[in-house]
């Protein structure tokens, strides 16, 4: 009796499964989601889209090696070193990218938005701005360059894009706003970076000397840094405006460096600092350099008897229309011209303000 009830119920079940296959295979194919039209794209997706596609072709990827000494077969090896994104900056192949994405290696190789890796030769570089510009000699014609735009009238608020290879991820594109101007950094030699624009566009590591471009699509930053307790994107992104770029660079084609032009003044930020508890606003000039434009000007440095009394110099309170309340103020003034301007210098003598012209010179 039980083994007739385990062949029934085997029976069964030989006989649902074989109903339920039948079922399966005749029963018509699963139909998929009908789709949803999307329409058009919203005029501002068009034009991000189409400021994308315009620029692309002039973002470059930049890889750099290093020479290293192996001490096992006492020979030196070539070895990557990193990576980088840079831009065409005109028809002749110099590419402008940052100088720490170049700063300590034996060599490079540009990546053009074709595929095609050509070499890449040194041309100069300026750490002070954290710029260099590299050549390529590529086959064939290169896209254009990315129109220049100009960072004097940049406002908060306004939209800009990114375009770069962060963590190699060729030409990647992120869009935010200008959220702050006049930002400052301390740059990998320690030297100050000054009048940096902040964005919230995202930036990450391989970004690095690419292009920060308005709803214009003109070229207004080169992308040089992010403040970031992790190393990645935290919505505080750093550029150079490009009016320091287009300052800059035409001199590292020329020269291969940049010479800042220069009033001829000695100060000390920890003297203005001192001077400042006491109500002395700006920038004390505590010498001279001879044969420099202050001195031509007449300008008075402070002066120390045998005693040890200090007479007080002049104080340069200001330089064209910007008011000058420490050293950076005057270091960031004067990164605005280039040698052989004139500028109007404001400064305080005896209690008195007067104006004097210097025509700046070559640093």
């Amino acid at each position: 009796m039980r083994d007739r009830l385990v062949f029934l119920l085997a029976g069964l079940a030989l006989g649902a499964a074989a109903l339920f296959w039948y079922e399966a295979s005749t029963a018509p194919p699963p139909e998929p989601r009908t789709i949803t039209p999307r329409g058009e794209l919203s005029p501002s997706e068009e034009t991000v889209i189409a400021l994308f596609e315009a620029t692309q072709g002039s973002v470059v990827s930049i890889t750099t090696r290093a020479e290293m000494f192996d001490p096992f077969s006492r020979r030196r090896q070539v070895v990557p070193r990193g990576s980088g994104s840079g831009f065409l900056w005109d028809d002749a192949g110099h590419v402008v990218t940052n100088n720490h994405v170049i700063e300590g290696a034996s060599g490079a190789q540009v990546r053009l938005a074709d595929g095609q890796v050509v070499p890449a030769r040194l041309v100069g570089r300026d750490p002070s701005h954290d710029l260099a510009v590299l050549r390529i000699d590529p086959d064939g014609p290169l896209p254009p360059p990315i129109p220049l735009g100009e960072s004097a009238g940049i406002r908060v608020g306004q939209t800009v894009l990114a375009i770069g290879n962060p963590f190699g991820l060729d030409w990647t594109l992120t869009t935010g706003v200008v959220s702050a101007l006049d930002r400052e950094i301390d740059g990998q030699n320690g030297q100050t970076i000054t009048g940096l624009i902040q964005t919230d566009a995202a930036i990450n590591p391989g970004n690095s000397g690419g292009p920060l471009i308005d709803s214009a699509g003109r070229l207004i930053g080169v992308n040089t840094a992010i403040l970031s307790p992790s190393g990645s994107s935290a919505g505080i992104g750093l550029a150079v405006p490009v009016d320091v770029v287009n300052r800059v660079v035409p001199q590292l084609i020329a020269t291969g460096r940049y010479r800042p032009p220069v009033l001829g003044v000695v100060h000390d930020e920890r003297v203005n600092a001192l001077a400042r508890r006491q109500g002395i606003e700006g920038v004390l000039v505590l010498g001279v350099e001879p044969g420099t434009p202050a001195s031509t000007a007449g300008l008075r440095p402070a002066t120390a008897d045998r005693a040890g009394r200090i007479t007080p110099g002049d104080v340069i309170v200001g330089l064209d229309d910007r008011a000058i309340g420490g050293s950076a103020d005057l270091a960031q003034a004067l990164d605005r011209h280039r040698p052989g301007d004139t500028v109007k210098l404001r400064v305080r003598r005896n209690g008195a303000e007067r104006v004097v012209e210097i025509t700046l010179a070559s640093g």
